[in-house]
């Protein structure tokens, strides 16, 4: 995505002259300007659609078409990172060609499509958001895939799919909007066919997380506006989610422990790669500056430049709290439906 088609494109499905007063909305939701938790929870359908409707050409510009963070390996390129990240969710699933598959909260899709490409399984992306469907669907028909994959507009709390529908379902650092981990899951139980395995990658303080650090709460109210969560939950009570929800925990491991290159390696202030120059801290400058501009003689919607402020808050918050070691993206999670 070029910086035209940001410009183009910033505010989403919201009308151009929305977008100042959806900026204004969505900040009253988080803690930084007087919202609480459970408005956060009651509204999550309103935050979460603002917040995608908003961030959405931001992060194709800066991330490309699948936004998620990765395990890395040394001399691994991010997007060659994010591909193997996708591919090993995949293998740990044994998707095969034929199988028919549920991608929760798929984004743009570009992980259904290429975990379609590399397996040959038919995904369906489900996703609440209709700009980033009418996104998805211009390419996966530029990438030749839209007859194996599609999107279904839905909240994930209420999937309109049959019992026992899917031969696999998988998230990537979606369900973490949701406002009730367990009746999430529930929900994906129960289109997941008996005996049959969903997989995700979760977003999860780790047990070093002290509600009573201030430090701690501030890395935590950052990431949570400027990522559109209602709150972050510790890995023990989305393990216990996923066992409330009625199913079998095979795998539950922080793939960040493993990673030869730190996950928040893309948004460190202090490093520098031609590669991904977009999100380096020069970069994210001229972006910013560029953004400003651009909105300046209306060629972007009023609101735009605050949009990038969130995002910049949000990274300085990701990359907090991992150097407190008190937040995860890569919390692996592999679970199965029980036969009966």
């Amino acid at each position: 995505m070029s910086l035209a088609d940001l410009a183009a494109q910033a505010g989403g499905g919201i009308a151009r002259s929305n977008v100042l007063n959806s900026v204004d909305e969505y900040e009253k939701y988080h803690a930084s300007y007087g919202g609480d938790e459970e408005k956060r929870k009651a509204n999550y359908t309103d935050m979460v659609n603002k917040y995608y409707d908003l961030a959405t050409s931001f992060y194709e510009y800066g991330w490309g078409e699948s936004f998620h963070f990765a395990h890395r390996l040394k001399g691994e390129s991010l997007k060659e990172s994010i591909k193997r990240h996708e591919h090993f969710l995949a293998l740990n699933l044994g998707l095969k060609p034929g199988m028919k598959v549920l991608d929760v909260g798929c984004g743009i899709g570009g992980p259904l499509r290429e975990i379609a490409a590399f397996s040959g399984a038919h995904i369906t992306g489900l996703n609440n958001n209709a700009y980033q469907i009418s996104r998805g669907e211009v390419l996966n028909k530029r990438a030749g895939l839209d007859k194996t994959c599609n999107f279904t507009k839905a909240d994930f709390m209420n999937i309109p799919s049959a019992d026992n529908t899917y031969d696999a379902v998988y998230a990537i650092e979606a369900t973490c909007h949701a406002p009730d981990a367990v009746g999430c899951y529930a929900e994906v139980l129960r289109v997941l066919k008996p005996g049959q395995h969903f997989a995700a990658y979760e977003w999860a303080l780790t047990d070093k997380y002290d509600p009573e650090n201030a430090t701690h709460r501030d890395c935590k109210a950052k990431i949570e506006i400027g990522n559109g969560l209602p709150d972050i939950r510790t890995e023990a009570r989305i393990v216990e989610a996923l066992k409330a929800a009625g199913f079998e925990v095979l795998r539950s491991e922080d793939l960040d422990k493993t990673s030869q290159v730190t996950w928040y390696d893309p948004l460190d202030p202090s490093r520098w790669s031609l590669n991904s120059f977009r999100l380096t801290k020069v970069g994210r400058f001229f972006t910013r500056n560029l953004v400003k501009g651009l909105e300046a003689v209306k060629l972007a919607p009023e609101g735009s430049v605050r949009v990038s402020n969130f995002l910049e808050t949000a990274a300085d918050g990701l990359v907090d709290g991992a150097r407190e070691g008190i937040f995860t993206p890569l919390l692996f999670l592999l679970a199965r439906k029980p036969l009966h």
